[in-house]
């Protein structure tokens, strides 16, 4: 989890300061560099720290400590800082945990290096220990914003027989940029950091109390005569959390807990890939796959009453059987053709059909499908019309394609809305003059009308002259629906590939169906 935690005080004296924090870096460690918690020198670039990109060291000296830093390093200076103000000793490296699975670097010191973080975990660290509490002043609560950063805060207190009121301020803080993950996080954080500061209470209420039977405080204080607080200062007063607990390896403990609670929290949420609700045509298919299943299992349990409709009439359902070049095509409304099957796929989008017949031909020719209106192809080739078929079929939903891939006679409008046509049928004349009909003539081209030849695998274009026609040519002037006007734009934009085309097609249908 890219986050940091630290542990935060308010000083009576310099007011909050951060004592401990944990940060997670993603490069290798460096030769010299052992594994586990051990303290060391660390040299790094462009690190990734709580989704800030950087450049980081961290040095054999702490920058907060003042010895052998750089003048430019952040943190406060060793002359504005108490014992209370002071987490590791002067000199101190920090610890390290390497994460030998995953190659991440779990970094424990005072401060963070980098001025951007630093900046960051300060504000988080005032705020945490002034207006951001909760009633009380003990407790979890969130802040935060998109530049600063978002916050899981939990204020405490921790007993202390020389402070005023017994007591000392403190707060743990988990900062990171991802506000969502953070929210989701909260109960795991809640448990577990208030696991951590039970037992920093625990152990500071043991020293307390040891303190308060040997020399009780409170009595002490009210025997005093009274003086300003300040007055009553001295080097004791101000006592480090180490003095508090009174347990040395504190620190190391601390790193230890943050450590796991970074690669925990980190590892306990997982990003899922989640496919959307199905898609109309989808729930199109599925309903008759489901009726071609039930009536398989018809034919299955008649045992003999009844030869099977092997043998049926030409049409079924007002799909025409004749003359079709497969047997497959009997469903051709409920699967797509089988290219595989086919000689050469001549049409290969929607954008190579328009090119070859052109914007003002395309247009009539898409206005009538998008319409509902018969479409008629008169051709030799029985593949180029099954490649423009399958081409047309995608601007409509599943259940509004009808397919009679090929015929030896014309077939009206409600048996079928796609109709291949060998050249020498008849067409009726009141279809011909219809505007509820278009007519795609595939004609053998002059040699001065050759469609040209863009690519190698388009030389079957060059034998063709495409001639639309319909009886009301007024038709392809009309403004149109819109769904027409969104795909023209998609065609002709050509920082758009086919496979996105595709995809703007399947959203175009489905918000046109709701």
């Amino acid at each position: 989890m890219n986050a940091i935690v630290a542990l935060c005080h308010f000083c009576e004296l310099h007011g909050p300061r951060t004592l401990f924090c944990t940060e997670v870096l993603h490069s290798p460690l460096p030769q010299g560099a052992g594994n586990g918690d051990s303290p060391g020198q660390i040299e790094q670039a462009e690190d990734e720290e709580g989704g800030i990109q950087m450049s980081s060291r961290i040095r054999s000296h702490s920058p907060a400590e003042g010895a052998s830093a750089d003048s430019s390093s952040p943190g406060p200076k060793k002359s504005d800082m108490c014992e209370g103000c002071r987490s590791l000793a002067a000199g101190h490296p920090g610890y390290v945990s390497h994460d030998t699975e995953t190659s991440i670097k779990y970094v424990s010191h005072q401060h963070p290096n980098h001025p951007q973080l630093f900046s960051i975990v300060r504000q988080a660290c005032v705020r945490s220990l002034s207006c951001e509490v909760c009633p009380g002043r003990e407790g979890p609560i969130f802040f935060g914003d998109e530049q600063h950063g978002f916050v899981f805060s939990h204020t405490f207190f921790i007993k202390d027989s020389l402070a005023r009121g017994f007591q000392r301020w403190y707060s743990i803080i988990t900062i990171m940029m991802d506000r969502i993950y953070l929210i989701n996080s909260w109960p795991f954080l809640l448990g577990k950091i208030r696991g951590i500061i039970d037992e920093l209470q625990g152990k500071a209420l043991k020293v307390f109390e040891a303190e308060q039977y040997g020399c009780p405080q409170r009595a002490q204080r009210m025997n005093t005569a009274f003086t300003p607080f300040l007055h009553q200062r001295n080097g004791n007063a101000a006592r480090s959390l180490t003095s508090l607990t009174n347990d040395d390896n504190l620190w190391a403990c601390l790193h230890t807990s943050f450590a796991w609670l970074l690669k925990a929290c980190g590892s306990r949420l997982t990003e899922k890939l989640l496919e959307g609700a199905p898609t109309e045509d989808t729930l199109v298919q599925m309903e008759k796959l489901a009726d071609l299943k039930e009536e398989s299992e018809g034919w299955d349990g008649s045992e003999g009453e009844e030869e099977k409709p092997s043998a049926q009439p030409d049409v079924i359902e007002g799909r025409e059987l004749t003359k079709c070049p497969t047997d497959t095509s009997l469903m051709s409304d409920c699967s797509s053709w089988n290219v595989a099957s086919r000689r050469l796929s001549v049409f290969r989008s929607l954008r190579h059909m328009r090119q070859v017949l052109g914007a003002s031909a395309f247009r009539m020719l898409a206005w009538h499908v998008l319409m509902g209106n018969q479409v008629i192809w008169k051709a030799r080739d029985t593949d180029l019309v099954q490649s423009a078929f399958d081409i047309l079929r995608t601007m409509l939903p599943v259940g509004c394609v009808r397919i009679i891939p090929y015929s030896d006679r014309y077939e009206e409008a409600y048996r079928c809305n796609f109709l291949g046509l060998s050249p020498h049928v008849h067409i009726p004349p009141h279809i011909l003059s219809s505007e509820f009909a278009v007519i795609v003539e595939v004609r053998t081209a002059t040699r001065c009308s050759l469609y040209p030849v863009l690519f190698d695998d388009e030389q079957p274009l060059s034998k063709y002259e495409f001639v639309v026609t319909s009886g009301s040519p007024v038709a392809a002037d009309r403004v149109g629906p819109t769904i027409l006007n969104k795909i023209e734009a998609a065609l002709t934009n050509q920082n758009l590939s086919v496979d996105v085309v595709d995809q703007c097609l399947v959203c175009l249908k489905e918000e046109w169906m709701k």
